[in-house]
Formats: C-alpha cells, sequence, structure tokens
C-alpha cells in the first residue's frame, strides 16, 4: 500500500510543528493503515477494504512495555518530550484496550516525564463511546478532526466506512467536552473520484463556523495538506487564505493556530 507508515509502536521523538518534541506511539499495524475513515489527503494512504485486523494490532502489554523501555532510555540520555502523542497508521482509538493504554501511558509520564503532555490525534469517529470520550478527556489534549461543515463535504473528504456516522453526529459529541476539545481541520480543495472538493466555499466556511461556536473548543488548529495525498486531484490551500478563515474564528472569540 501507498502512504507514508509509521514502522514502529513507538516512533521518535520527532520535531512537531505543533506539539514540539513528539514522542509518538502507534497502537495500529506497523505495515498498512487502520481507520474508520478513508479520508482524500490522508499521508497513509487509502484504507484497505478489509478491515479484520485485530489479531495483528500490538497487545496493551505490549504497548506498555515498550513506552516504558523508551522512556527510560530518553530519561538516561537527557531528552525530554513535550508531548506523548498516539498518531501512527490511522484511527488510534479503535485498539479495542485504548482506554487501558491511556491510563497504562498517564501512569509512565508521571513516572519518568511528569511535565510532558499527553496527545491523542484522532478523528472523532468513535467519540460518541463512553469509553473513548472518558479516556480523551483524560489528557492534555485530545486533538479532534472537523473538516467540514456540511454533510455532503463531509462524506466526500473524510468517507466514513459505518453509514451510520454523520456529521451533526460527530459536532453533538465535540460540544459535550466543554472546552476540552481542540479542533483540527484540514482544508483543501480539488477533485478526487470524479468529484469537486472545496471545504474553503463560503457556504462550508459558515456551515463550519456555525459547528465550531456550538463546541467552543479550546482552540482551533487551521492547516493544509503537506505531505503526498492518495487522491492526486488536490491542491494545497494557502497560508493567506486560512489566515482569512482564522480571522473569522477571531471575531467570534475563539484562539486558533494556523500551521
Amino acid at each position: 500500500m501507498s502512504g507514508f507508515l509509521f514502522n514502529d509502536m513507538i516512533f521518535g521523538p520527532v520535531k512537531s510543528r505543533r506539539l514540539g518534541n513528539s514522542l509518538g506511539i502507534n497502537l495500529l499495524p506497523t505495515n498498512r493503515k487502520f481507520c474508520t475513515f478513508d479520508c482524500i489527503y490522508c499521508e497513509c494512504g487509502w484504507t484497505p477494504e478489509e478491515e479484520t485486523l485485530k489479531a495483528e494490532l500490538p497487545s496493551q502489554s505490549q504497548i506498555c512495555n515498550a513506552l516504558e523501555e523508551r522512556l527510560l532510555k530518553m530519561k538516561i540520555n537527557n531528552q525530554v518530550p513535550d508531548s506523548i502523542t498516539f498518531a501512527g497508521n490511522g484511527e488510534p482509538t479503535i485498539h479495542p484496550d485504548f482506554p487501558g493504554i491511556v491510563e497504562d501511558t498517564l501512569r509512565l509520564r508521571a513516572k519518568y516525564f511528569p511535565h510532558a503532555e499527553v496527545t491523542v490525534l484522532s478523528n472523532s469517529s468513535t467519540i460518541h463511546k463512553d469509553e473513548i470520550f472518558n479516556a480523551l478527556n483524560k489528557v492534555d489534549n485530545n486533538i479532534l478532526k472537523l473538516d467540514a461543515g456540511l454533510e455532503a463535504t463531509f462524506q466526500k473528504i473524510n468517507k466514513p466506512r459505518s453509514k451510520d456516522l454523520s456529521l451533526d453526529k460527530i459536532v453533538q459529541q465535540l460540544q459535550k467536552f466543554k472546552q476540552k476539545a481542540i479542533i483540527q481541520t484540514l482544508f483543501v480543495r480539488g477533485e478526487a473520484g470524479g468529484e469537486k472538493i472545496d471545504n474553503t466555499k463560503p457556504a462550508e466556511i459558515v456551515a463550519w463556523l456555525n459547528h465550531i461556536r456550538f463546541i467552543r473548543p479550546r482552540y482551533v488548529m487551521l492547516y493544509p495538506i503537506d505531505r503526498a495525498t492518495p487522491a492526486k486531484g488536490l491542491e494545497v490551500v494557502s497560508k493567506e487564505e486560512l489566515y482569512k478563515i482564522a480571522d473569522q474564528l477571531r471575531d467570534i472569540r475563539v484562539k486558533y493556530s494556523v500551521y
């Protein structure tokens, strides 16, 4: 499968635009993507059709042991992480032991690097599940995807694998975090699968801003495509356009960062 994949359970630390010196945790297979979405811009490539991968997932104890080994090594080398970050080859919260792994990570963070933050990068597809919602509320940064204002655009950009998942359902759940959520939105335009796609159009931005006003997140991250995408007809939205969108967040008194 083409795309950028993480080849290890624990990777980095890497220099992140958003998170500083970030030590990554990949709860998913190291040889392929495993996700609830099939986003047209995903750096990991397209999501395979067949998703019976539970046997390939690392166990909670394997992850815990690997993380402690890396943190101990970093401690010895005086290599201090700013963030311990759940990222990897797809959606981290679909690991069946995700809540327990979060608890292990918080415990190890407190033991080795108590000033480091614990971050989860999620596509928001599982936050309706109580155990996921509760786990995300325990971390320092739950960075949650919201890439569209309108349902049709959400379906075109993110391509959720579940037919029961709607943009409205995600927005309603995001609001329940009560300013604990950090929203990440990738702005993109172009063509994918023979369809025109543009989440920067005025109607899209108005709808997206209404969602943000309802959610009232801690802040919003705006960013463009940064790596090769599986859909080949996409273009990078300019920094100037991103700042124009960000100005509208300022008008509704929502904090933001543009990357």
